[in-house]
C-alpha cells in the first residue's frame, strides 16, 4: 500500500506577510498548493498549511504529514498544551477528527526535496504579498 506524503510550511516576512504551501506527493503525482495572509506571524502560516492540507484530502485514506515545526507537531499530537492561535487550533480539530494521519518531523533547510520545495512555495506566497 502507498502511503500519500503531504509536507506543509509556513512563511512570515517582518512579522506581518505571510504565507503557506502545501506540497502533496502520491506516486508520480505532486499537487501544490499556497495562499498568502496578510498581518500574521510564522507559528500561523505553520498551522494554517496543515489546516488546508487536512481539508485538501480524504477520510479514508492513510496519510504522512510531514512539517519542520517542532511547535506544530507537538501541539498536534497533544504532547505540547496549545496557548496561541485557539481560533486555528479549532480549525484544525474539526478538519483532523477523521483523518488517518502518521505525524513526521523533517528538518528544515536540510535538502529534503519537498520540504525545500514547500519552503519556496510559502516564502514565494509571503514575498509577493509584500511586494504589493
Amino acid at each position: 500500500m502507498s502511503i500519500t506524503r503531504i509536507y506543509t510550511d509556513g512563511s512570515c516576512i517582518d512579522n506581518r506577510y505571510g504565507g503557506w504551501g502545501v506540497v502533496i506527493v502520491n506516486k508520480d503525482d505532486i499537487w501544490c498548493i499556497s495562499d498568502k495572509c496578510d498581518n500574521t506571524t510564522n507559528n500561523r502560516m505553520e498551522l494554517t498549511a496543515v489546516i488546508e492540507a487536512l481539508a485538501f484530502i480524504n477520510d479514508d485514506t492513510v496519510y504522512e504529514i510531514y512539517t519542520d515545526s517542532q511547535l506544530t507537531l507537538n501541539c498536534a499530537i497533544g504532547k505540547w498544551k496549545r496557548k496561541a492561535n485557539l481560533d486555528l487550533w479549532k480549525q484544525f480539530d474539526d478538519e483532523y477528527k477523521h483523518k488517518q494521519v502518521e505525524w513526521k518531523w523533517v528538518k528544515a533547510h536540510n535538502g529534503d526535496e519537498y520540504n525545500e520545495m514547500v519552503d519556496k512555495l510559502a516564502y514565494n506566497e509571503a514575498l509577493s504579498l509584500k511586494s504589493i
